[in-house]
């Protein structure tokens, strides 16, 4: 099950989130914090699925942006990043040159 998704650039800045679980305000921006700063601090050698806390994370990046998906234990890392993937390429249909 996919508990949130962000859209962050390079810097660090939050430009989408949306939770499918509910967090208080507070715990979301320390959560999106760590996740940032986990995943911008990878190199592109490195795998693109993290362990978190109780939760893995499945990102990728397109340019300056990144795409980060939190998924429980259970859910298909690949399937996610597929997820992501056509996503990025419906963005784009729609809204050229995402």
């Amino acid at each position: 099950m996919i508990k949130f998704f962000l859209m962050v650039n390079k810097q660090g800045q939050t430009r989408l989130s949306r939770y499918y679980e509910h967090v208080e305000i507070n715990k979301r921006t320390v959560l999106e914090a760590e996740v940032i700063k986990n995943c911008l601090s990878r190199s592109k050698d490195e795998c693109s699925f993290i362990e978190y806390k109780d939760f893995k994370l499945v990102y990728r990046q397109y340019a300056a942006l990144f795409i980060v998906v939190g998924i429980d234990q259970t859910e298909n890392e690949m399937a996610v990043y597929e997820l992501i993937h056509n996503f990025v390429e419906v963005l784009d249909k729609y809204f050229s040159r995402v």
